[in-house]
């Protein structure tokens, strides 16, 4: 599941809404909405995002952060380490090996790191 997913799950089971009353509400089949909150597709299209939040009568603030869990939430990341050293590349295709495996902590801890390397000082 993803960060989008988790989040439109949790706004449904807080107004009592199936799979089903959100699809046709919002235009979509049952099945997409299902692959969508199982990390099975992609990101949600800028429309549809709207169409969710209008749906949910989600403020301003809140639908922000809706959409920035919807852009952090592709669930097959590509990356790109052309041009890199090759110690970025390793590091990269290791990670993709292990990720599955990683237990919370670890996602925790290499989270953290990720976030004290890109503040800048």
């Amino acid at each position: 599941m993803t960060p989008f997913g988790h989040a439109l799950r949790e706004l449904r089971r807080r107004k009592g809404i199936t799979q089903r009353q959100l699809a046709d509400a919002i235009g979509v089949t049952p099945a997409y909405l299902s692959a969508l909150e199982h990390g099975k597709r992609g990101r949600p299209t800028f429309e549809l995002l709207q169409r969710i939040a209008g749906y949910f009568n989600v403020i301003w603030d809140d639908a922000d952060e809706l959409f920035e869990l919807a852009h952090s939430s592709h669930p097959k990341v590509v990356l790109d380490t052309s041009g890199l050293p090759p110690a970025y590349t390793a590091f990269a295709n290791r990670l993709g090996r292990v990720i599955r495996t990683l237990p919370p902590h670890v996602i925790e801890e290499l989270d953290t790191l990720l976030e004290k390397a890109s503040t800048p000082t």
